[in-house]
């Protein structure tokens, strides 16, 4: 039978330990906590990861090679996640797998990547290990998995907090321009704070918006300070 990837050809071969063995993921996440944690899940299911945190980094990747999977977060901060998407989808050949992911709204979210042409949606945060491999295996064709159990693993995901410290210092950086991204700033934090579990850091995020007085700037930057010194580890 023709194999329905095209041109992927696994070896070694995917099992129950290792589903994803032998695909290579591109991740396009500007967050680096949200990448470490696809990093981990990917570690875990046996998949080879390569991560651009821009439209013009993936755009140098898509010059280069074609990924297996493709998982793409919409607010870049460069340009917008479903020009990638598409960009994946109009390849020739296409790439075989391509997910959406974003911390806004799922519904929405989802709508705009499927209109893009993703083939699947993966809302924030990105933990569980059983939903990330379900979410690549549901398209990967029976006959090149040759049968191979789905895992039922309910293992969570914890990435190190350095990576959680360094987008709040990012966002940090990015508030003490003179004219900040706010809208771009918002759609980063209230991703970092769903994958992050941090109710109140999204609740802070979500009142981001344009015309956010200077104050207001001053005061977010010293809530993020403060979440970046408890997080700091004692000597």
């Amino acid at each position: 039978m023709d194999n329905p990837l095209g041109d992927l050809d696994f070896r070694p071969r995917p099992n129950s330990d290792r589903p994803l063995l032998g695909l290579t993921v591109l991740v396009v996440e500007d967050s680096r906590y949200t990448s470490e944690a696809l990093r981990l899940l990917c570690l875990r299911s046996g998949a080879r990861i390569r991560r651009a945190d821009c439209v013009a980094s993936a755009e140098r990747h898509l010059n280069v090679y074609r990924p297996s999977v493709g998982i793409v977060d919409l607010g870049l901060p460069d340009g917008s996640g479903q020009d990638v998407i598409a960009r994946m989808a109009a390849m020739e050949p296409r790439v075989p797998i391509i997910l959406g992911t974003s911390g806004d709204d799922p519904d929405a979210a989802e709508t705009m990547c499927r209109a893009a042409g993703a083939d699947g949606f993966l809302p924030k945060p990105l933990d569980s290990l059983a939903a990330f491999q379900a979410a690549i295996l549901e398209h990967v064709p029976g006959c090149v998995l040759h049968g191979t159990p789905r895992p039922v693993e309910a293992d969570l995901i914890a990435p190190d907090s350095i990576a959680f410290r360094e987008d709040l210092a990012h966002a940090m950086d990015l508030l003490a321009l003179d004219d900040p991204p706010l809208g771009y700033l918002r759609r980063f934090l209230i991703g970092v704070a769903r994958s992050a579990h941090d109710a109140t850091l999204e609740a802070e995020a979500t009142r981001l918006g344009d015309g956010l007085p200077a104050a207001a700037r001053v005061a977010m930057r010293g809530e993020l300070s403060n979440r970046i010194q408890a997080l700091q580890v004692p000597v």
